[in-house]
């Protein structure tokens, strides 16, 4: 099995994240000796169509220490970017503590939890048909 590579967000930009959670988790990330990866704000990057999203994306799986899942897919996606679902783990530093947020970003259990529906370029969200042979509604 592939060792999941960790990406950590600072989330610089919507300053959201508890100061605390944040500080904890890079302190622990930077003395833990385990490589990494560090963005100022996944935000910022989006907006910009950062390349570095798609290397991201593109790079197997991955670990992100930042906020809600559903916004880490969507950013993503917007930058056209979008990461592999059963490959990604979003920790939620809004919500986890530092304690369970890097206890999962050591282990080398992958926990999948992109939520289901695809993403699209225009930032539309597509929601996958559970009928057969059906099209999906686009909100």
């Amino acid at each position: 099995m592939t060792t999941p590579r960790i990406l950590y967000c600072n989330c610089t930009s919507a300053q959201v994240v508890p100061k605390e959670v944040k500080a904890a988790v890079l302190r622990k990330l930077c003395e833990s000796g385990v490589e990494f990866e560090a963005v100022a704000a996944l935000c910022e990057m989006s907006a910009r169509k950062d390349a570095a999203l798609h290397r991201l994306a593109e790079g197997g799986v991955v670990k992100i220490a930042a906020c809600y899942p559903r916004a880490v897919k969507w950013l993503f996606a917007a930058a056209n970017a979008p990461l592999p679902p059963a490959g990604t783990e979003v920790l939620n530093m809004r919500t986890q503590t530092a304690d369970e947020i890097t206890k999962a970003l050591f282990s080398p259990e992958m926990k999948p939890n992109l939520p289901a529906g695809k993403a699209s370029h225009n930032g539309a969200v597509v929601i996958e048909s559970a009928i057969p042979n059906q099209p999906s509604p686009s909100l």
